[in-house]
C-alpha cells in the first residue's frame, strides 16, 4: 500500500537506525534484516516508522555486515555510517559523534531487527521525551511472558533509578513484569560524554547500549519513560521462529478491529466501502476518495463522461454526496447529483443510462446506523472489482487534505458543472418493462410492504400502486437511526411485518433494506420466506412459466438446491465467492438467466448488474398474480422438484487472533480426518468451505462488510444442519 509520509516531528531531531549486526539464518547468507516480512523487509519496518518523525536525510544507519547489500535496498536518500569492528550497539551509536558532535538537538535510536513498534508508540515516546522536558526517554512494556529484556527498577515515587538485564538480574528482580524493550530518545550532547567513557563488557568485549543507558540513569538525569501496550510491538526478530511470530502478528494487525479507521485509512470490501462514521467514515476521507476517482477519470480523459452521484437516507449521506460533486467539480468533471435519496438500484440503473465513468452510491447498506460508506460503479453499473478497488484504495491512501481540489457546490451548480437530476420515473419505467403489469392489475393483491425507514418507499410504492395492488407500508418515514436496529430484512427484524400480513389478511408482505437491493418476503401464513427459497422460486418461475431459458449464478454461501433445480431443468449452476460483483460477472460470462445471493440480492439477465431489490418485489408479485397460486403452494411445488435441504446460519464477533486462527485450526482438523461425514472436497478461495456427499456442506468465511464471522452448513435434515455448524462453531472457538 502507498503511504504519505507524515510531517516531521522537530528539525532538532535526528534518527539513528541500528543496521551493522553480523546477523543470519543459520544456512543463509542474507542478512537478517533483507529477510522478507509481510511482503517488505524487516528493514522496512524500522525506516518507516523514522520516516514518520524525521527525513531520510535526517536518518543515519549504522551498517556492516551486509552493508552494500542494505545500502541498495534502502536507496541513496539516508545517510549511511560504517560500523568498522561489530563490537556492540554502543559502539554503533558511537560511529556517529563525528557528525553529530555540534547537533544540540535529541536522537531517536531504533534497533533494525525490532520492526513491529507501531507509529503510535514512537510518536508517543518522542512526544513524552519533549514534554516531560526529559534527558533520556524509554520505551517500555509490561509483559506477562518471558522475553530477554533488562527489567526496569523504579522507587517508591515511581522514578526510574536502575535496568537490569536478563543475565544479571536476580530471582526477585525477574519478577519484575515491566521491560525495556530498545527504543531510546537521548539528548546528543549528554550521551556522547558517556559513549566516550564506554567499557567493554566482560562478557563478551562488546561494548552495549544498554550500558551507556545505565550510566545515563545513574547521572540523575531527567529519565522518563513511555510505555506501550501491544506485547505484539516488542517481538525482536533473531530466528526463523520470532520472523514467523512477526509474520503472524502482521496478519493479525491487517484484520485488527477498527485499524483502518484509526489510520485514517479507506479499505474497500465485498460490498463498497464502509465505516463507522466520525471514525474512518468522515468527509475527509470521502473527499480523498472522490479525488483519487477524480484522478483516474483524468488520467483516462472521461471527463465528459463525468460521475453520477446518489445517497441514501443515512446520516451524512447527502452531505458526502454534496462533498464528493464539489470535488468532482474541481477537477472539471462533470456530475449528476440526484435530487433525492434514491435506491441502490437506481443509482446502478441510471450510472448505466448515462454512460457515467463511474457511479456513487452513498450508503452502508444493511449495516447497523451508525455506519456509512460508499458502493462505487463501473460505467455498466457493475461494482468494482477487486483488483480495481485495490488501486483506488492506493491512491486514497496517498493523498493529503491539499491534494483534493474542490469548488464550492453553489459555484459548481450555478457553472452547470454540476446539474441536480431526476430517474424515478425512468427506473420504475425500466422495471415495469419486465413486469406483466396487467396480469398484477387483474389479481387484485393485498401488499403489505416494510421499506424498514429505508429507501424503498418511493419507487416500489409507484410501482405496486400502478398495478392497482392494495398496499400498506409500515416504517416507511424517514429515520436515520433505522427504529434502533440495523436495516437488514432477517426474520427478528420482521416481526411486525409478520404480524400485519397475518392479521390484515394480506397476500404476501415485502421488505427491502436500507439501500433497497436486498429483498424479503412473508408468505400470506406470516411464515419468513428464507431467502434460498425465494431464489428457487424465481427461478421456477422464469424458466418453467415465462418460459426464459438459462443458467443460474449464486455465491458458494447460497443454497445447492440451485444446482439440482437446474439440472432438472438442463441447465448450469455457478458458484462463486461472495460479493455480487462476482455473480454479475459470473451472469454476464456464462449469460445466466439468474443471478442471486443468500443474503437478499437478486437480478436476472438484461437487468441492471447489480442486486435490486425493488425489481425482485415486483417479480414476486407478478409470480403470484400470474400463476394464480399462494407463496407456500408455490414452495411445495419447487420442493417436489429439487426435494428438501435445511439451512443454518451462526454469527460470531470476529477478533484479531479468530480471523488467522480459526483457518489454520480448521484446515488442521479437515487435514487430520476429524470431520462429521466423508469429506468430497475442500475449497479456501473465500473462507473455508467443506463438501459433504448429497449437496451437504459448511462454510466458514470472515463477512467483508461487518467484524463478524459467518458459519452456514446445508443439510438433509434440520439436526444435520445444526450438527455441521455446531461442528465447525467448537472448532472456531476452542
Amino acid at each position: 500500500m502507498v503511504t504519505r509520509r507524515l510531517q516531521p516531528a522537530s528539525r532538532n531531531l535526528k534518527a539513528v537506525i541500528l543496521a551493522a549486526g553480523a546477523k543470519t539464518f543459520t544456512g543463509n547468507l542474507v542478512p537478517v534484516l533483507l529477510q522478507d516480512l509481510g511482503g517488505r523487509k524487516i528493514i522496512d519496518y524500522v525506516t518507516a516508522n523514522a520516516a514518520q518523525v524525521v527525513a531520510p536525510a535526517d536518518t543515519y544507519v549504522v551498517v556492516g555486515y551486509g552493508r552494500a547489500e542494505l545500502e541498495a535496498h534502502l536507496g541513496p536518500g539516508f545517510q549511511y555510517v560504517g560500523q568498522p569492528h561489530a563490537c556492540g550497539t554502543g559502539d554503533a551509536v558511537r560511529q556517529l559523534q563525528p557528525l553529530l558532535q555540534d547537533f544540540d538537538g535529541d536522537l531517536l535510536i531504533l534497533y533494525g531487527d525490532t520492526p513491529l513498534f507501531s507509529a503510535a508508540s514512537i510518536r508517543g515516546l518522542i512526544n513524552r521525551h519533549r514534554l516531560r522536558a526529559a534527558n533520556l526517554t524509554l520505551l517500555t512494556a509490561v509483559a506477562d511472558r518471558p522475553y530477554p529484556y533488562g527489567r526496569v527498577i523504579r522507587d517508591s515515587g515511581g522514578r526510574i533509578i536502575d535496568i537490569v538485564e536478563e543475565a544479571q538480574a536476580s530471582p526477585q528482580v525477574k519478577e519484575i513484569r515491566e521491560l525495556n524493550v530498545g527504543a531510546y530518545v537521548v539528548s546528543a550532547r549528554q550521551i556522547w560524554p558517556v559513549l566516550a567513557t564506554l567499557q567493554p563488557s566482560p562478557e563478551d568485549g562488546e561494548y552495549r547500549l544498554t550500558d551507556t543507558v545505565h550510566r545515563l540513569i545513574r547521572l540523575k538525569l531527567n529519565v522518563e519513560s513511555y510505555q506501550i501496550y501491544d506485547q505484539d510491538e516488542i517481538q525482536g526478530i533473531n530466528t526463523r521462529e520470532d520472523l514467523e511470530r512477526a509474520e503472524f502478528i502482521l496478519k493479525k494487525r491487517l484484520f485488527r478491529p477498527r485499524r483502518q479507521e484509526e489510520r485514517n485509512i479507506v479499505q474497500f470490501g465485498t460490498g463498497g466501502w464502509r465505516a463507522v462514521i466520525g471514525e474512518g467514515f468522515t468527509l475527509h476521507n470521502v473527499r480523498r476518495l472522490c479525488q483519487a476517482l477524480a484522478n483516474d477519470i483524468t488520467r483516462r480523459g472521461l471527463e465528459k463522461r463525468g460521475v453520477l452521484i446518489g445517497y441514501d437516507r443515512r446520516f451524512l449521506s447527502d452531505h458526502a454526496a454534496e462533498a464528493a460533486a464539489e470535488v468532482f467539480a474541481g477537477n472539471n468533471i462533470h456530475t449528476i447529483l440526484l435530487k433525492e435519496d434514491a435506491p441502490t438500484p437506481l443509482i446502478n440503473y441510471a450510472t448505466e443510462i448515462v454512460n457515467a465513468a463511474f457511479g456513487l452510491a452513498f450508503t452502508a447498506s444493511h449495516n447497523p446506523p451508525e455506519w456509512n460508506g460508499l458502493k462505487v460503479f463501473n460505467s455498466d453499473g457493475s461494482l468494482l472489482l477487486t483488483e480495481e478497488t485495490n488501486r483506488l484504495e492506493d491512491e486514497t491512501n496517498s493523498l493529503l487534505v491539499d491534494d483534493v481540489v474542490k469548488i464550492p457546490l453553489d459555484v459548481a451548480l450555478s457553472a452547470g458543472i454540476v446539474e441536480r437530476r431526476d430517474f424515478v420515473n425512468q427506473y420504475v419505467d425500466r422495471i415495469e418493462s419486465f413486469i406483466d403489469m396487467d396480469a398484477i392489475r387483474r389479481a387484485g393483491l393485498r401488499v403489505a410492504v416494510d421499506p424498514m425507514y429505508g429507501v424503498g418507499h418511493l419507487t416500489l410504492g409507484i410501482i405496486l400502486n400502478e398495478a392497482r395492488c392494495r398496499v400498506t407500508f409500515i416504517h416507511e418515514r424517514h429515520n436515520p437511526l433505522f427504529g434502533g436496529q440495523s436495516p437488514a430484512p432477517d426474520l427478528e427484524a420482521l416481526r411486525m411485518l409478520r404480524t400485519v400480513v397475518r392479521e390484515g389478511d394480506f397476500d404476501l408482505g415485502l421488505a427491502t433494506d436500507g439501500d433497497a437491493d436486498r429483498i424479503a418476503l412473508i408468505d400470506e401464513r406470516g411464515n419468513f420466506i428464507h431467502i434460498n427459497d425465494l431464489l428457487l422460486l424465481l427461478y421456477w418461475y422464469l424458466h418453467e412459466v415465462k418460459g426464459q431459458r438459462g443458467g443460474v449464478v449464486r455465491n458458494l454461501a447460497t443454497t445447492h438446491l440451485l444446482d439440482r433445480l437446474a439440472a432438472a431443468f438442463g441447465e448450469k449452476c455457478w458458484e462463486t465467492p461472495v460479493g455480487f460483483k462476482w455473480i454479475a460477472a459470473g451472469m454476464v460470462e456464462n449469460r445466466a438467466l439468474l443471478g442471486g445471493e443468500s443474503s437478499g440480492g437478486l437480478t436476472i439477465r438484461g437487468h441492471i448488474l447489480g442486486k435490486d431489490g425493488i425489481f425482485a418485489s415486483a417479480l414476486i408479485v407478478e409470480m403470484l398474480a400470474v400463476t394464480g397460486a399462494r407463496v407456500s403452494a408455490l414452495q411445495e411445488k419447487v420442493l417436489a422438484i429439487t426435494g428438501r435441504l435445511y439451512s443454518v446460519e451462526d454469527n460470531l464477533a470476529a477478533t484479531a487472533d479468530m480471523r488467522i486462527i480459526v483457518p489454520q485450526r480448521v484446515k488442521a482438523v479437515i487435514d487430520a480426518g476429524q470431520t462429521p461425514y466423508p469429506v468430497v472436497k475442500v475449497t479456501d478461495y473465500d473462507g473455508t468451505k467443506v463438501y459433504f456427499e448429497g449437496d451437504n456442506w459448511v462454510l466458514l468465511r470472515f463477512s467483508g462488510t461487518e467484524p463478524l464471522l459467518r458459519i452456514f452448513a446445508e443439510a438433509d435434515t434440520p439436526e444435520k444442519a445444526r450438527e455441521l455448524a455446531d461442528w465447525l462453531k467448537q472448532h472456531a472457538q476452542a
